[in-house]
């Protein structure tokens, strides 16, 4: 964010992250983009009206691989699982993000970036050792790329910001293209 705006507030959500069935990890993605945006708003102006202008962004991100949902995962064993899917493997990462606008109007828009991520193949030692530093055990996929999750990423195409879990420059273009950078 502190490439877009030079003052924000982080508020995260606390909800349950649940989107339904039926759907392909980037309508995930948006759909818990959008219940995270809509929380905080909520959370925000409870008991109260808004402020007559605002933006809230929510962002989810959704690690892909052979049409299968990667989540944050529940205990070290899940995440040497799907560690040991990515080794050496091709995966995507959508993230969703929606924008909660009242500046102008309101708006509620929601759309996601896609990037191709490919892993070098792992050794257990290194999955083991990786587990241990509890890098991977609240990121979806199992790994930060920001982080020591990103000695195992051989190549991308697509935005790397998008990989962390915001894609700042389509982001960026949204907000202009949408008259909401002037809100900023």
């Amino acid at each position: 964010m502190q490439k877009l705006i030079p003052e924000f507030e982080i508020i995260p959500a606390e909800g349950e992250e649940t989107c339904g069935e039926n759907r392909t990890p980037r309508e995930m993605a948006e759909r818990l983009s959008g219940q995270k945006a809509a929380e905080v708003r909520a959370r925000l102006y409870a008991g109260g009206t808004p402020r007559e202008d605002y933006l809230v962004i929510g962002a989810d991100t959704v690690v892909e691989m052979d049409g299968r949902a990667l989540g944050k995962p529940a205990d070290a064993d899940a995440a040497a699982d799907m560690l040991r899917r990515l080794s050496g493997a091709e995966h995507r990462v959508y993230t969703g993000v929606t924008l909660l606008a009242c500046c102008g109007g309101r708006r509620a828009v929601s759309f996601s970036e896609e990037t191709r991520v490919v892993f070098y193949p792992m050794q257990e030692s290194e999955i083991a050792d990786y587990i241990r530093t509890g890098e991977p055990m609240d990121k979806a996929g199992s790994y930060g790329i920001q982080g020591i999750g990103g000695r195992f990423v051989k190549e991308i195409c697509g935005s790397y910001d998008n990989v962390v879990g915001l894609p700042t420059a389509q982001l960026y273009q949204k907000l202009r293209a949408l008259g909401l950078w002037n809100c900023i």
